[in-house]
């Protein structure tokens, strides 16, 4: 895993410099998340905004409500960092202590959405219009714009904690300084030079080859296709489960029904919930301009977060320049939505096992599904040629691609309820 402190005097540095260029009157305080994040300046700049957005603007949820669904949601991945941060600032916002030891010791009204973080962080298929009634209808009734100002909120930490798992940072604030240079933090890997260079140039050729070619696949074999990169995906072992069933301390008392946790979609059985179809609700056509009404201006920010995450480029790999990631790019962003059951129907899924490796995709699915699983064998095993920026930008791409698939699921089922 890479060093953190490399992190604060390399790029983070200049993340949080490029923030404080564009916003000189605003008092920016980079935590550790974001000075990862500030290997991206240009995506660091979209990723604050929207948390500052649904955290400290106006908006339908009053700001204690705000920092303990977050609060919330990291919890359901056990990410500590998240809901110690969260912790302090839901104090420091003036939130009952009471509300931290425990669930029995919030209001009725937010205890009322625990079912639909529960479900949105591990099934999100499995959210009803039933859901969104029992919440708006209910002895202590959400309007439909505190529903969906919660469910932006618990999307973005839920994905949140995949990203802070995914790059180590949960085992970087457990370790000290010097233990990190003893386990050979920062190290990229132990594959030769040829072994790299083959493995990279072995991923640009076949980008090539992908993008020069003009085969038109019927709609019958692209079905096919994206059934095989489902159900192997379902194939894959997500991590070593851990030993004890045990929540760690300082969270159980924020998590109910514990072992509720991720199920493949492909063996979710013939009576549940059929493919999400993006051609049926997508965002850009459905779910933007949804979020968009009922919740003030946040589609703009959710939009812009997404394209910067999914555009973003500097057409290098792995110290070559002048390269074409587009296509590795989108494999990534449609698998992980593959693994929620999402398909793009314009989309050839046989690019996927082309472009992922084994280890990628295994890395894919536990940082979505299981991130408290992720270990540093994890993140060392996977694309060892990149640099640490190049990683941190997968990761990115894994907490917006997830968020992405959440949101689409919630809206839906908040369309239908609607109509």
């Amino acid at each position: 895993m890479f060093s953190m402190v490399e992190c604060y005097t390399d790029m983070g540095q200049i993340g949080q410099d490029y923030i404080l260029q564009r916003y000189p009157m605003d008092k920016i305080d980079l935590d550790h998340v974001s000075q990862v994040i500030g290997y991206h300046p240009s995506y660091l700049e979209h990723f604050l905004k929207t948390q500052k957005f649904i955290l400290y603007a106006d908006g339908p949820l009053p700001y204690n409500y705000r920092n303990y669904l977050a609060i919330m949601a990291a919890s359901r991945h056990q990410c500590r960092y998240l809901i110690e941060l969260y912790e302090q600032e839901f104090l420091e916002q003036g939130g009952d202590r009471k509300w931290l030891e425990g669930l029995e010791h919030i209001p009725a009204k937010l205890r009322a959405i625990y079912s639909v973080n529960k479900i949105l962080a591990h099934r999100p298929w499995l959210l009803t219009t039933d859901h969104i009634e029992a919440l708006t209808k209910g002895r202590f009734c959400w309007t439909l714009a505190e529903v969906v100002h919660a469910i932006v909120i618990l999307a973005h930490f839920h994905s949140l904690s995949s990203f802070v798992f995914s790059c180590g940072l949960t085992q970087e604030l457990s370790q000290s300084s010097q233990s990190r240079r003893q386990s050979g933090v920062g190290t990229p890997g132990s594959r030769s030079p040829t072994e790299e260079v083959k493995s990279v140039d072995d991923l640009m050729a076949r980008m090539r080859d992908l993008s020069s070619r003009n085969i038109k696949c019927s709609e019958a074999e692209l079905s096919t296709r994206f059934k095989t990169v489902e159900m192997q995906a379902a194939e894959l072992a997500a991590g070593a489960a851990r030993l004890t069933a045990e929540l760690p301390p300082k969270m159980c008392q924020y998590v109910e029904d514990a072992a509720f946790t991720y199920v493949d979609f492909a063996k979710r059985g013939a009576d549940m919930p059929t493919t999400f179809r993006v051609q049926d609700y997508s965002w850009d056509d459905h779910g933007y301009s949804l979020v968009n009404r009922l919740y003030n201006d946040v589609g703009y920010l959710l939009d812009a977060k997404f394209r910067a995450a999914y555009n973003l480029t500097y057409f290098t790999l792995a110290g070559r320049s002048n390269v074409d990631t587009s296509k590795f790019r989108r494999a990534i962003w449609n698998y992980i939505q593959c693994i929620y059951g999402i398909r793009h129907d314009d989309y050839d899924y046989g690019e996927v096992n082309q472009l992922l490796e084994k280890s990628l995709k295994m890395f894919i699915k536990t940082a979505c599904c299981f991130p408290e699983r992720i270990t540093k064998k994890d993140y060392d095993s996977i694309l060892r040629e990149l640099q640490h920026s190049e990683k941190v930008h997968v990761n990115l791409m894994i907490l917006e691609a997830r968020n992405q698939a959440e949101l689409l699921y919630a809206l839906r089922e908040i369309m239908r309820y609607m109509t």
